[in-house]
């Protein structure tokens, strides 16, 4: 007979991680939403859009000299399926103007259509040197925060527990028989990242590793210093 009330409050237990979950993510979408005054969310990347609307959408911004961030929600599954939710708008691309949703393209397109895009969103144009400078510091603020983001921070080809190259399963082979404690970034997620880091590195290939925000290098220099016992002091500081 204790079987309903254990199974009632398993149900509790089970419902209050589920909003806690729903509280973090709700959290993080404001936080992405408000990251940059007018926000595109959409399929890909400015470089490499992944979908007719996501490049009609960068092709109107961009035309408008409308500086603008944006987060590509094949990325990030979490964000694709919650800020449906969060914003109840089902498609994509989303365009958000100081933390409030406009609409997807063809909200964008009329807009667009009826003159001083800029104007109606209520933010300014920029000229269009001005705009792409923006764009290129906005990559480095990125590429800056991304690499910062842990003590050790690898740039690979898939994830550590799914490599798709055999350079980038070798370096998290080297990294886990040390025990390091490292974040990966799969820069096959990210277009933007992967051609960024090369020119922001001055590195052409991957994986890239960092420790402290300073690079050390790909496979053959980590391979090296782990064959001259240099890697396991780098990596425990």
């Amino acid at each position: 007979s204790s079987i309903g009330p254990l199974s009632s409050k398993k149900q509790e237990e089970d419902q209050a991680v589920a909003a806690n979950d729903t509280d973090v993510l709700n959290a993080r979408l404001k936080s992405l939403i408000n990251s940059s005054d007018v926000m595109l969310f959409m399929k890909g990347n400015p470089a490499t859009p992944r979908c007719g609307f996501s490049r009609q959408a960068i092709e109107l911004l961009s035309e408008a000299n409308i500086m603008y961030g944006t987060f590509d929600i094949l990325s990030d599954e979490d964000v694709r399926q919650g800020l449906k939710k969060y914003s109840d708008w089902p498609t994509y691309p989303q365009l958000y103007v100081k933390g409030d949703l406009i609409g997807g393209l063809d909200i964008m397109k009329e807009m667009a259509e009826d003159g001083d895009f800029a104007g109606q969103l209520g933010v300014e144009a920029g000229n269009t040197a001005e705009v792409a400078n923006v764009q290129a510091k906005s990559l480095d603020d990125r590429l800056k925060e991304l690499i910062g983001k842990e003590r050790v921070m690898l740039f690979m080809k898939g994830l550590p527990s799914a490599p798709r190259c055999g350079f980038s399963r070798q370096i998290v082979e080297i990294l886990n028989k040390h025990d390091a404690s490292f974040e990966a970034f799969d820069i096959l997620a990210d277009e933007e990242v992967r051609q960024g880091l090369k020119k922001y590195s001055d590195w052409p290939t991957y994986p890239q590793l960092y420790v402290e925000g300073d690079l050390i290098g790909g496979l053959d220099i980590v391979k090296e210093m782990d064959e001259g016992g240099d890697l396991e002091d780098l990596l425990k500081g």
